[in-house]
């Protein structure tokens, strides 16, 4: 779906609340040429309390965290970005959407150096469904393995979440659709698995759990770390500094991918290869069923993860 399809027509910019299509920045913004932006993606559910926001305040600290790394001085608190977003889903009456707040260097100069341009900031919310595709949750979906390695955190920081190294994944995740898969899997320098283009990976063995950690240079993930906890919860063993080679893949009990947009994601072949039987396995189900009655507030004691609208 189109933004020009939704009904939205509010974005908080620089501290204001500005018209959908007035939300606008100069042509040489410094972050538009060199990628100096950063940013979450973080949903709002529509639990059996009302819309919350789920775990705004990790996705918040990896905003920080991210800002820091790339030196800007946000002019805006914690507060402030949380306040907006509320009034934003207000305003809007929606009960459930994905929350995009973005910090980048502005308009002043044009040296690879952002040093005299402004921080600025903006959050925007709208309706977004399933991110790989409205049978994925049930189905699975089949992926490949890129010929893109992910970049090295001697390269680029891997614990940012900055817009420059993301045409890593825009690369690898074009690829894989030209070729007729719906997304990648991307491989690190040593040739070990690190995750997809936009989600981290989770491998299931003999009834355990195995996802790569930090060190094979992925993005921490908000809901790898949500399955993580889920899973442990739910009795499972689970590796999570795992090294996995690309050939365990191929003869893994079952796949899936995590993350804010791809939720829990199941992974039926890669490189037309089936995992396991070729559908959603068993462990991979009863976990995508327990995030997703967590999700739409059915859980009890994971309250702290929830802000109500």
């Amino acid at each position: 779906m189109s933004f020009e399809e939704m009904d939205v027509d509010t974005i908080w910019q620089n501290g204001e609340f500005v018209d959908w299509d007035d939300a606008q920045t100069h042509i040489l913004t410094h972050s538009m040429h060199y990628g100096t932006a950063v940013f979450e993606g973080a949903r709002c559910y529509d639990t059996a309390n009302g819309p919350a926001l789920f775990r705004w305040e990790e996705h918040l600290d990896r905003l920080f965290d991210s800002a820091k790394v790339l030196d800007h001085d946000i002019d805006h608190t914690r507060e402030e970005f949380t306040e907006a977003t509320l009034e934003l889903i207000r305003q809007q009456d929606l009960k459930s959407c994905y929350i995009r707040p973005l910090v980048y260097y502005g308009y002043n100069s044009l040296g690879v150096s952002p040093k005299d341009c402004p921080t600025e900031a903006m959050v925007a919310c709208w309706p977004w469904g399933a991110y790989l595709g409205e049978d994925a949750i049930e189905n699975g979906v089949d992926v490949m393995i890129s010929s893109w390695r992910k970049h090295a955190s001697s390269q680029i920081p891997t614990n940012v979440k900055a817009t420059g190294p993301y045409i890593n994944s825009m690369l690898a995740g074009e690829e894989a659709r030209r070729n007729g898969y719906v997304e990648a899997i991307v491989l690190n320098k040593e040739g070990s698995v690190a995750e997809g283009p936009g989600e981290n990976l989770f491998m299931v063995n003999d009834g355990e759990i195995y996802t790569p950690g930090l060190s094979e240079s992925i993005l921490d993930g908000i809901t790898r770390d949500t399955v993580i906890q889920l899973a442990r919860d739910l009795g499972y063993t689970v590796h999570d500094e795992a090294s996995i080679a690309r050939g365990q893949l191929y003869t893994a009990d079952e796949l899936f991918f995590t993350g804010t947009a791809a939720e829990v994601t199941p992974i039926r072949t890669v490189d037309d290869t089936e995992i396991g039987n070729g559908s959603r396995g068993p462990v991979t189900e009863e976990i995508q069923q327990q995030f997703f009655d967590l999700v739409e507030g059915k859980l009890d004691g994971y309250d702290e993860w929830f802000l109500e609208v």
